[in-house]
């Protein structure tokens, strides 16, 4: 049976090998453009740079990102709101993990994330529907499962995912410029500048899908395993599940700051719960009846 050191050693695996393969898409996709266009060895140089340092830059910074993408202000004092700051204290000292930084986000949905490439330099967002909203244990149902995937190096995973989303975008956008540049300066390959602009156009308009379908790499089988460490940190599985039929009542509008590119980092859809059955298809996060079911079978 795994344990929680084998899903560190998996994540941190995961983390280094998408890294690897990032890297190595990249360079091809700026040899293929540079061989066929005026740009020669300086395509791939150029898109190594731009994969380099945005690797750099996400691994390093992504938590920033997330948490300006989310609005989240903070770090939290323990003056501006003891009771938060002294839930996710003393469920750090439970779980052996250091304090991560504390930030809220104005709006009245029940949500949280937590963000940053290692337990020493985390950070937690809860937004204040969840601190208004939530009873005590509820709230620390949902602080517990942010912790576990803190614990996890699950946030190191998803902030790559992170950074692959909006790369995603630069890309379609390079390439569509490449082939229009292409087009412009070899006649002689005319057709081929015009079918990267063709192609690169393409993939400008399937970017919000394809960034979704990044997400959904993240596996949703991390929620289901936060869930359950969750639960255990705070021997409550039903707080937890409480916590969870709440948002199935109240997330019934989308974030004010809810964004495609960190959905995935959210303790639930920051896109509203809808009922249709080709939108839970692609959503970033399991069912919410699914993850009470597994709750409930925790208090037997």
């Amino acid at each position: 049976m795994a344990t929680t050191y084998d899903f560190v050693s998996q994540n941190k695996l995961k983390s280094f090998l998408l890294i690897a393969l990032f890297i190595t898409f990249v360079g091809l996709l700026g040899w293929f453009v540079g061989a066929w266009t005026d740009f020669g060895i300086s395509g791939l140089v150029f898109a190594l740079i731009i994969a380099i340092a945005m690797t750099l830059g996400g691994y390093f910074a992504g938590d920033k990102l997330a948490l300006a993408v989310a609005r989240a202000t903070g770090p939290l004092t323990k003056d501006q709101n003891p009771y938060l700051y002294n839930l996710v204290e003393n469920l750090c000292l439970t779980a052996g993990l250091p304090r991560p930084k504390i930030y809220v986000i104005a709006d009245p949905a029940i949500n949280a994330f937590a963000t940053g490439r290692d337990p020493l330099h985390a950070s937690m967002a809860v937004t204040t529907g969840a601190i208004e909203k939530l009873e005590n244990e509820e709230l620390e149902g949902v602080v517990a499962h942010e912790l576990s995937h803190i614990r996890n190096y699950d946030v190191r995973l998803m902030m790559l995912v992170l950074v692959l989303v909006n790369v995603v975008i630069l890309l379609a956008r390079w390439w569509f410029s490449a082939g229009r540049i292409g087009q412009r300066r070899s006649g002689d390959r005319g057709n081929i500048g015009g079918l990267f602009a063709l192609v690169g156009l393409v993939l400008l308009i399937l970017s919000p899908l394809i960034a979704q379908l990044i997400q959904l790499a993240v596996s949703r089988r991390r929620e289901f395993l936060a869930d359950a460490a969750g639960a255990l940190l705070t021997r409550y599985p039903a707080g937890l599940a409480s916590a969870l039929q709440k948002i199935g009542t109240e997330n019934t509008r989308p974030m004010v700051a809810a964004n495609e590119a960190t959905a995935h980092l959210y303790f639930d859809t920051p896109f509203g719960r809808s009922g249709r059955s080709l939108a839970k298809l692609f959503m970033s996060h399991p069912p919410i009846e699914e993850r009470i079911a597994a709750l409930r079978k925790m208090e037997r």
